[in-house]
């Protein structure tokens, strides 16, 4: 399953499944982060936005992004050594693999984009169109 998140007027974040997933992995021990899900910062700048995936223990061998239709598909596998995977009492990000989509809603520049990893966290420059650009009207009110 996917968790989809969306950009929509600058550093905007919203994600839908994110109440059914705290009503739904809620238990005696508290919450739990909904399985195969990664933490993602957005962040607005002037000429694009900077998505941070923070993705622990994942190397940029591991991790795949793609851009379709307006959504960016960021995935990460890796593959454990036989009879090395961690027995868990508590589980609170993943550790062999992930997905997570984006809607972008036409505001970025898809045929421009780039990714870089720094200190465990993938970096994914996101240029806006145009429209995206176009700072906010100030109203003076009367």
């Amino acid at each position: 399953m996917y968790n989809y998140s969306f950009v929509r007027c600058g550093v905007h974040e919203q994600d839908f499944n994110r109440e059914r997933h705290r009503l739904h992995h809620f238990n005696i021990q508290g919450f739990k982060r909904p399985k195969y899900n990664v933490p993602v910062n957005i962040i607005d700048r002037d000429t694009f936005y900077e998505v941070h995936v923070f993705a622990t223990g994942f190397v940029k061998e591991d991790f795949k992004i793609s851009f379709v239709n307006d959504l960016l598909f960021i995935s990460g596998k890796k593959e454990l050594p036989e009879g090395e995977e961690p027995k868990f009492c508590r589980q609170e990000f993943p550790v062999k693999n992930f997905e997570r989509v984006l809607y972008l809603d036409g505001k970025v520049d898809g045929d421009n984009i780039s990714a870089k990893q720094e200190k465990q966290v993938l970096i994914i420059t996101l240029p806006k169109t145009e429209e995206a650009k176009q700072e906010a009207k100030i109203v003076t009110i009367q």
